[in-house]
């Protein structure tokens, strides 16, 4: 898997970094709350669970799995619910927990998904932000790092459900995805 990826943007050291770092500001900004926690699938499960261990407070885990890429590297513009949460959210703080944001439809759906259902407070927590995909309005109120606008996969992101298991975060060759 080495041998396709062009470059490493964020080593297995600097990502674990940055999951200490966004624990702290978390447990922080929810002290005194029990917030549910929502990893959205398959992507974010690595980020959540490295995120949640540095928190030290009460919190409740649930899962959502979303797609709007369907194996490609470009997003459908479609978002589709897969697989729901089974917490009643209504009253709650939720703290939304994703692996990167890039065009902002999945995150707009998720929140405007989660108000429907009368969640008390919104957050987003996201190992990467990717502003330049950006195609509807989202913002992360804790980010990991800042990506270029190039087509990344490891810690859990993946192309047609593979490289998630790359411990690092990584630019993938073109010439893997180009024949699609």
């Amino acid at each position: 898997m080495d041998n396709d990826i062009l470059k490493v943007l964020y080593s297995e050291e600097e990502i674990q970094n940055a999951c200490k770092r966004l624990g702290e500001e978390v447990k922080d900004d929810y002290r005194g709350k029990v917030p549910v926690v929502i990893s959205v699938l398959k992507g974010a499960i690595f980020f959540t669970t490295d995120v949640v261990r540095n928190i030290d407070m009460k919190m409740e885990m649930d899962f959502i799995d979303v797609s709007s890429y369907h194996g490609t590297t470009q997003s459908s513009g479609e978002v589709q619910l897969v697989n729901d949460i089974s917490t009643d959210v209504s009253g709650r703080d939720v703290l939304i927990m994703e692996d990167i944001v890039e065009t902002g439809r999945t995150l707009k759906f998720l929140i405007d998904n989660l108000k429907e259902r009368g969640a008390n407070s919104i957050k987003v927590c996201t190992l990467l932000d990717k502003p330049a995909g950006r195609v509807v309005e989202a913002k992360s109120d804790f980010i990991g790092f800042e990506v270029p606008n190039e087509f990344v996969v490891g810690y859990g992101l993946d192309y047609a459900e593979k490289y998630r298991n790359l411990p690092y975060i990584g630019v993938l060759k073109p010439e893997v995805y180009s024949h699609n």
